[in-house]
């Protein structure tokens, strides 16, 4: 993330405190039991995604770039007018066929209301989406402190303070999302792209994945669905005429599977991956993060990534291939 994408995220963030406080003082209790009927029996109900996350993490550039794709993007919408919201878009005749709403805790009281929402859209059979915007706690301090803001609930306390009570608020809501995006090391332009690899195209895939090499030792992809650990085959890193390359070189991925176990190995989790597709599938769950772990993430887990990769597109699952830390040695 860029300093000036920072700022402004967290200018929007201060702008509209003020507003929601002075609607919280005077709101009382907002019903959430609302039916979605426009009376037109074939008016079509919207495409809803709800974009949460981390306060500082990419939420206003990631709906900024639904935008872009033409949705329509509704930012600090109180959570108890979500199902309103879709009412509306349904009685637009189709001139508004995807919403996107932005939620925070920001205002307390509202963000209380999203469960019930949740839940008053699932008995409408509105079919809807989370996006989850994530990042480390170190990330998260440097971009406050680069725009000299305070973290919005950290009170008198420090950034850190507030982060951990977001992060307490937020856990349950991050467990039931649909997709979650660790930004702690992207740009604006790469959750741009991103966000475009998810959204962008006329239809929805069933289910995409994206498969990601990563090293042990720069920890764990905290976006991860699933880990593969890759260190039960020898290293090329010990063979000199190897350790310079990657997995992306012939020789070094011939190295890899030449061993005993890798190509069997590949085999089966790719079986294994077509089970729990079709389990993902069946609760509705259209991504999925395959994290493939090595020491270094350099060259066994490179290999192995690439190949687990053709395997799932064969397999009609659209695939986003990412090396985390190819390259950072």
């Amino acid at each position: 993330m860029t300093e000036h994408e920072q700022e402004q995220e967290h200018n929007q963030q201060h702008e509209h405190e003020q507003d929601r406080t002075d609607r919280a003082d005077g709101a009382g209790h907002v019903s959430t039991g609302t039916t979605i009927e426009t009376g037109d029996a074939n008016a079509a109900i919207p495409e809803l995604v709800i974009i949460s996350g981390m306060s500082g993490a990419g939420r206003s550039t990631a709906a900024k770039c639904l935008e872009d794709l033409g949705w329509f993007v509704v930012d600090n919408l109180p959570p108890a007018l979500i199902p309103t919201m879709v009412e509306l878009g349904a009685r637009s005749q189709g001139n508004v066929a995807r919403i996107a709403v932005v939620v925070d805790v920001r205002g307390r009281r509202f963000f209380d209301n999203l469960r019930e929402s949740l839940a008053d859209l699932e008995a409408k059979h509105v079919t809807r989406r989370i996006v989850f915007l994530e990042s480390s706690d170190d990330a998260l301090v440097r971009r406050f402190e680069s725009v000299r803001r305070p973290h919005p609930l950290q009170g008198d306390g420090r950034i850190v303070d507030g982060i951990a009570a977001e992060r307490d608020l937020l856990r349950e809501l991050r467990g039931d999302a649909d997709l979650v995006i660790d930004t702690s090391s992207l740009n604006v332009h790469e959750l741009r792209a991103k966000m475009d690899a998810q959204f962008a195209g006329d239809e929805e895939p069933e289910l995409r994945a994206t498969v990601m090499s990563f090293g042990f030792k720069y920890g764990l992809p905290v976006d991860a669905d699933l880990v593969v650990d890759c260190r039960f085959l020898p290293n090329p890193h010990w063979v000199p005429e190897l350790r310079p390359f990657t997995g992306l070189n012939e020789e070094v991925s011939a190295y890899v599977f030449d061993q005993p176990g890798a190509k069997e190995f590949l085999n089966q989790y790719t079986e294994l991956l077509q089970l729990v597709a079709a389990g993902y599938r069946r609760e509705g769950k259209r991504y999925v993060t395959i994290a493939v772990g090595c020491t270094g993430g350099k060259h066994r887990s490179v290999a192995m990534s690439e190949k687990l990769a053709a395997r799932l597109a064969t397999e009609g699952i659209e695939t986003v291939l990412v090396h985390r830390d190819m390259g950072r040695e």
